[in-house]
């Protein structure tokens, strides 16, 4: 283990506290608390490295109940650094008490693990393919309870295997497609279809078989030792100079923060998936004639060009109806571990997003990282809602003309 960095006051000293942030912030707009706010967690920060403030349970309750949805580092006019601050905070924290954040010390071991993943997966494909998992649902109290909701956000699990290594003739241009952790049991369905997608748009796709994690909810947690181990995993497996498409808003920030100021150039390399389809002049989509409500992720909100770029890509399907689902400032309460470790403050910044749901009437929402999805989805199952849940480059995907077919509607 590497020499704890020490806090970075300067950064924090950056923060003139002119609540700039605060109608900006989702956590501060449902307290209304300003230790809930950007400037307020600054201050408390200060305080815990400088010896002022004691590091309380109610002072890590502060820090544990910020979503990192840096909506804050937007609008700030002194551009201070909140994401890494608050990093560095909960990195503090984790050092002060090691016996802390244990469910999300434990959600980042399984997702470093490979072998863990795969045994997590497995057991889990078996409790949904056995029918074990209609059992509990029969009782009204495990379903009312804080297991039967962690249930709720399980998918349908597909059951662990690799990808195929190359898609597409040997050719230039090519990608490199990351999964992700949770891709192959999650998100199988939409990384097939974005490789898909690519490889008819004339790229060739290549799938590392030895890529790891991200990293995000390493770093987020405080663990940077781990994140860094993560890394340079994944800089030996994407070790070529093409692009690197992720599927998951999430990951690609996560990719992003964590190469830090040391591998700027791998850092570049990090694109989402909409990036390389925007052009998609080998691609053309029959019409569908629905309403699709895009959700847009905070990691992709403030990442450069990613929400232009897929609605770009939506729009290129004839008749479909985009409608914006919230407020440039919502959220929806995911946060890689925050749904599973915060399941109140998640599901009250959910239900407002379900409100706008149920107020849009989309046929379908679409949503560009598996964190918001999976939350979505189960809270649309929770209230009974038909409205479907999906990754948008599943939907591009479905509507996609393939070579040699006719391009008029199904009859």
């Amino acid at each position: 283990m590497t020499k704890p960095e020490p806090f970075p006051l300067a950064d924090a000293d950056l923060c003139v506290k002119c609540g700039l942030c605060l109608p900006h912030c989702p956590t501060y707009a449902e307290t209304g608390n300003e230790a809930d706010s950007p400037r307020g967690r600054i201050a408390l920060m200060q305080g815990l490295a400088t010896g002022v403030i004691p590091a309380t349970a109610a002072a890590e309750q502060h820090l544990d109940g910020c979503l990192n949805c840096r909506r804050c580092e937007v609008v700030c006019p002194a551009k201070v650094p909140y994401g890494r601050l608050i990093d560095a905070g909960r990195e503090w924290l984790m050092n002060a008490h090691p016996a802390r954040a244990r469910a999300q010390r434990a959600i980042a071991g399984v997702l470093a693990s490979p072998l863990l993943r795969t045994l997590a997966g497995v057991l889990l494909w078996c409790y949904q393919r056995t029918g074990l998992n209609a059992l509990p649902h029969r009782s009204a109290r495990f379903r009312a309870s804080r297991l039967g909701r962690l249930e709720s956000l399980l998918p349908r699990i597909a059951f662990p295997r690799p990808f195929a290594r190359h898609i597409g003739a040997a050719r230039t241009p090519a990608v490199e497609l990351f999964t992700g952790c949770t891709g192959a049991l999650a998100d199988r369905e939409a990384i097939e279809d974005a490789a898909q997608l690519l490889e008819a748009a004339g790229y060739h796709v290549r799938i590392p078989a030895r890529q790891a994690c991200c990293g995000a909810l390493h770093l987020h947690t405080g663990l940077p030792d781990t994140a860094h181990d993560l890394l340079e995993e994944n800089l030996r497996a994407f070790s070529s100079s093409a692009p690197i498409v992720t599927l998951a808003s999430g990951c690609a920030e996560g990719l992003r923060d964590a190469c830090g100021r040391t591998h700027a150039d791998f850092a570049a390399r990090v694109v989402d998936a909409f990036t390389p389809l925007a052009p998609m002049h080998a691609l053309r989509f029959r019409p569908l004639k629905t309403r699709v409500a895009v959700q847009t992720p905070c990691t992709q909100a403030h990442a450069p060009g990613g929400a232009q770029a897929l609605l770009s890509a939506l729009q290129r399907i004839p008749q479909l109806e985009i409608v914006p689902l919230a407020p440039p400032r919502a959220c929806c309460g995911a946060a890689g571990s925050y749904l599973i470790t915060q399941p109140e403050m998640s599901d009250r910044l959910l239900d407002s997003l379900l409100d706008e749901i149920e107020r849009r009437q989309p046929d379908i929402v679409v949503s560009a990282n598996i964190g918001c999805r999976l939350h979505l989805a189960a809270g649309l199952r929770r209230r009974r809602s038909a409205v479907k849940v999906m990754h948008p480059v599943s939907l591009l995907a479905r509507q996609a003309i393939r070579a040699g077919e006719n391009s008029s509607p199904p009859g």
